[in-house]
């Protein structure tokens, strides 16, 4: 049964531009009970009762606060790609190219988060770098559905979740669901590419190998398209995604390079060298060489 909103008392216009006069403008300053509307909308109680900082080390929260940041706005990435998938498989592409163009900008914002951790000296992050123990963002399962969603189906990234059975279930899901760039490619066929058939029809929990005819498609969707067409707007679109999601994990690695060195990765990685090897891949691969064919 859906329950009907709480009645905070002011639910229109009408009703706020009553407030406003009756305050000559300025902000409501009391409220009843033991809380605020704010706090009560965002749980900002909550939320700012779950830094945890283990160290005592002042530099800690920095981290700490980062990591959280990017924890909710990986969510938020993931949210919006879903969404962007979903208006695809309807066949809203104009839909689809304004999701795409907030999910960029929430990619940036999670690009300028290592400007903030980049400002930690080496010395600092190793006052508290042990407290860490094994745990690593590589651990981030919000950052797996992430990958996931935008086509990087790599089932053994999986594993780390499978004791934990609420998110092993929406990390299984998200390995076996199409991607967004599964939902184009068939937009695409719908629209009269010659896809083939083994593109449309498989298994989504492996990772496919680039196939030239999709790489013809995109090809020709800007040699007959241009900045009025909904098709290549959506090829630009995804391409602004996937740069974006390049440029975090290159930045990623400069600031790992820059705080660690050389040293392993708390999670069991080799640390800058094995980040190197990730940021040698590509989302949507046929979207970067179609280029080739121009």
């Amino acid at each position: 049964m859906t329950r009907p909103p709480p009645d905070l008392g002011i639910g229109s216009n009408a009703q706020r531009q009553q407030l406003a006069a009756a305050t000559n403008g300025c902000p409501v300053l009391d409220f009843p009970g033991a809380s605020t509307p704010y706090i009560d909308y965002q749980s900002i109680d909550v939320l700012l009762s779950l830094q945890q900082p283990r160290s005592g080390d002042p530099s800690e929260l920095t981290f700490y606060v980062l990591g959280q940041v990017k924890e909710l706005l990986f969510k938020l990435v993931h949210t919006e790609l879903v969404r962007v998938r979903g208006l695809l498989d309807a066949d809203d592409v104009s839909g689809s190219v304004w999701a795409l163009r907030r999910t960029r900008r929430v990619v940036e914002l999670l690009v300028s988060s290592w400007d903030v951790l980049g400002t930690l000296a080496p010395t600092e992050f190793n006052a508290f770098r042990d407290h860490l123990g094994q745990a690593s963002g590589f651990q981030s399962y919000m950052y797996r559905m992430v990958e996931y969603v935008l086509g990087n189906k790599v089932e053994a990234l999986a594993r780390p979740h499978r004791n934990v059975p609420h998110v092993n279930e929406q990390v299984d899901r998200a390995l076996r669901e199409p991607g967004v760039y599964d939902a184009a490619v068939a937009l695409l066929a719908r629209r009269g590419a010659a896809v083939p058939p083994e593109v449309l029809d498989r298994d989504f929990s492996r990772p496919v190998d680039p196939h030239p005819d999709v790489e013809r498609a995109w090809a020709d969707v800007y040699r007959d398209g241009g900045p009025a067409d909904e098709l290549f707007l959506l090829a630009e679109g995804l391409m602004d995604v996937a740069e974006a999601v390049c440029r975090w994990r290159s930045v990623h690695l400069l600031v790992v390079e820059r705080i660690i060195g050389t040293k392993p990765g708390t999670g069991g990685t080799a640390g800058v060298s094995w980040l190197r090897r990730i940021n040698e891949h590509r989302f949507f691969p046929e979207l970067w060489t179609a280029r080739r064919l121009l």
